[in-house]
């Protein structure tokens, strides 16, 4: 392995991680009845479905899962001066349910501002919760995750790189980057 690069979670720690998330979620929801998934595009979206998938399994009923791109709410990058109304990929009602707003990794919390913003636009839910797979800390923004799968520690220049098979052909969480060792 590089020296750069150190594995934080591997292909079984995912999916354990997966399933404790999903019962934290049932649990801080007294239950599954009324839960909205909604997972940010795109590594967000595959968790959000792998998360409603064993939330079906542990209830036995169905759960409704929505995908959102957020960009245009972003205020960290150039997006389009087009004020577009907001949408979801694959739309999901969000009125008067617990929203459970996914994502892969929490950083700065621009990208849960911005979601956030959106679904603000999109409908009135009873709560929202925030779910992540990895919380590294040290935000710019004061929002914190109700349901971390891993709590980490990393150097500003190390990035935090979730790998799902969906995307990517394998369930990997490694941290590259930051200072490099002088021999």
């Amino acid at each position: 392995m590089d020296a750069d690069k150190r594995v934080l979670l591997e292909k079984d720690d995912v999916q354990r991680t997966i399933s404790r998330m999903a019962h934290e979620i049932i649990e801080k929801n007294g239950g599954a009845a009324g839960i909205a998934l909604v997972g940010i595009r795109s590594r967000g979206a595959h968790l959000a479905r792998r998360i409603g998938r064993k939330i079906e399994t542990l209830s036995g009923g169905a759960l409704a899962t929505g995908v959102v791109d957020i960009t245009p709410y972003r205020d960290d990058i150039d997006r389009p001066t087009a004020d577009e109304p907001p949408r979801m990929d694959v739309p999901v009602a969000i009125d008067d349910r617990t929203v459970v707003l996914v994502d892969d990794v929490i950083n700065t919390g621009r990208t849960i501002r911005a979601a956030l913003e959106m679904l603000a636009r999109l409908g009135k839910p009873h709560k929202i919760l925030v779910a992540t797979l990895v919380d590294r800390g040290d935000r710019e923004l004061p929002i914190r995750a109700d349901i971390v799968g891993k709590n980490v520690k990393v150097e500003d220049s190390e990035r935090v790189n979730v790998l799902l098979q969906e995307s990517d052909g394998a369930d990997l969480v490694v941290v590259t980057g930051g200072k490099k060792n002088k021999a």
